[in-house]
């Protein structure tokens, strides 16, 4: 099932274009991973030692800090004290801890999908006032609410391109 930019009349669409590119990766890339093997989710490793299943669940942990990041930006002292969870292995913490190479590869999809789905929301309810806040990240860099929203995308697609090197491997 595809879904469609509403027309909200929230005054903050500078993150228009970027969410209907994230959009368009969803529904594409959607019925591209249902698409696929078993094998080829379950046994392809890329750089990271990490498989497509692994990936897609590294993409959930994303977009669920994010939306923990943008939420805290908006109402938390600036600036923000915020659990890092991408650098000094944490990530590879959460993927381990999770499992997500036994998640049923339906439900991960889906859960890859309305989680993003859900901070597109969020993106687009953003106060324009807090895109200034800054959150400080493990290595002490000082990282805006307005950054961190138009960077999300790009680290979106750089695992997509991943899945679609793995995805392309030839075994």
């Amino acid at each position: 099932m595809k879904f469609h930019i509403m027309d909200y009349n929230n005054q903050n669409n500078s993150f228009e274009s970027n969410n209907q590119d994230l959009i368009n990766l969803l529904n594409e890339w959607e019925v591209k991973l249902l698409a696929l093997p078993i094998e080829v989710i379950t046994l392809r490793n890329n750089k990271q030692q990490r498989t497509i299943k692994q990936i897609v669940g590294h993409l959930i942990d994303s977009a669920s800090n994010n939306t923990h990041r943008i939420v805290h930006l908006q109402y938390q002292e600036n600036p923000l004290i915020f659990p890092d969870y991408a650098h000094f292995g944490n990530n590879d913490r959460w993927i381990a801890i999770q499992n997500y190479q036994t998640e049923e590869w339906k439900d991960l999809v889906e859960l890859w999908k309305y989680s993003n789905k859900h901070l597109i929301h969020i993106i687009r309810n953003v106060n324009n006032e807090k895109l200034n806040n800054e959150w400080i990240d493990a290595l002490g860099n000082r990282i805006s609410l307005q950054s961190m929203i138009v960077s999300y995308l790009s680290h979106v697609k750089l695992h997509l391109s991943e899945i679609e090197e793995l995805i392309n491997q030839e075994h």
